[in-house]
């Protein structure tokens, strides 16, 4: 009998438990055993595990977090690590292991394969969606989502002490949840990767000031910052120190934080989740190897697991460029 291991790794993402759920019911579909590992690579290397059938993944398709757990793994990142991954792989007689995570949890199944010869299969599960070869990966849209709603509240108060909020959403180095979410929410300003440059944030400093006294100037508004994690030097903090200190402009911090990587998921990533959990154990039945699944242009995608974790995935010009043209408009109207 094909024998699959299953586990999550790195940060969690919503949908986690849909793609755990479908991949099990698959292998029961297809009349493989499926065994789940806990705490990511660590349980891999502590062989900390657990059979998986449909009953124990009956219920947590509405649920965030992931059933089987997450966790980094600094030991994956030394020679021993993934030799012991290894190991315990032989040890329970594994054909293939599927791994739900983001790059690094994917640089990690490269590392394994040096020293075994089962296959390995890759579910984009991130919600910075800085994966190339699927245009969403699963927790995105949760995020977003997420993100969107805090903010939508924030500009509630906002409003009604006409405030300048800066709010800083996750992304890793990817702009992506920045930039939809700022679009979403109407945010007067988006600070990211793709329109302002971390090494000299001056130029974008001084058109912020801009922009904000003109606003105070023409309306009695609120003036939201969507700002992507480790972009501005010294973060949010510095960014509000810097508009008082240069142009007298008070202004409140919001960290959104761990908050857009929890809850239950969005529609979009349970369906997402389980489309990619079934194509996951239709590539194993199809002897795939080395491969990331994705979805791109509504069509499911096998891409090598190296493309995926090398390859550039920019946000889609036409968001900053829309950004861009919206500021560009009301400066010029305002300045008249």
């Amino acid at each position: 009998m094909t024998k699959i291991a299953l586990l999550t790794s790195g940060g969690d993402a919503p949908g986690m438990n849909a793609a755990v759920r479908a991949i099990v019911h698959s292998c029961q579909h297809h009349q493989y055993e499926c065994i789940g590992f806990f705490h990511g690579y660590n349980g891999l290397l502590n062989d900390e595990w657990q059979a998986l059938t449909h009953r124990d993944v009956s219920n947590i398709l509405q649920f965030g977090g992931t059933l089987l757990k997450s966790a980094r793994c600094p030991a994956m990142c030394t020679p021993d690590g993934p030799k012991q991954a290894a190991n315990t792989l032989r040890k329970h007689q594994i054909d293939a292991l599927i791994v739900i995570g983001g790059d690094g949890s994917f640089h990690g199944l490269e590392a394994i394969k040096t020293h075994w010869e089962g296959q390995v299969i890759g579910l984009p599960g991130t919600i910075d969606n800085d994966l190339a070869g699927s245009d969403n990966t699963i927790g995105f849209a949760t995020a977003v989502t997420t993100a969107t709603h805090a903010i939508d509240k924030i500009r509630d108060t906002a409003n009604a002490f006409e405030r300048v909020f800066i709010v800083e959403v996750m992304g890793r180095h990817s702009g992506h949840i920045a930039f939809n979410v700022g679009l979403a929410t109407g945010a007067e300003a988006i600070l990211s990767f793709e329109n302002c440059d971390p090494t000299h944030t001056a130029p974008q400093l001084a058109q912020l000031i801009d922009q904000i006294r003109i606003q105070q100037q023409h309306n009695h508004e609120s003036f939201v910052i969507v700002l992507a994690e480790n972009l501005w030097p010294g973060g949010p903090e510095a960014l509000k120190t810097q508009l008082a200190g240069q142009a007298g402009i008070d202004s409140a911090v919001c960290v959104l934080g761990h908050i857009q990587r929890g809850g239950s998921p969005a529609p979009e990533d349970r369906l997402l989740a389980t489309e990619l959990g079934l194509a996951a154990v239709h590539a194993v039945a199809n002897n795939r190897d080395r491969v990331m699944i994705g979805k791109q242009g509504n069509q499911i995608q096998e891409v090598p697991l190296s493309y995926a974790i090398s390859a550039a995935k920019p946000v889609d010009g036409r968001w900053v460029e829309a950004h861009s043209d919206i500021l560009t408009e009301y400066l010029t109207k305002h300045r008249k």
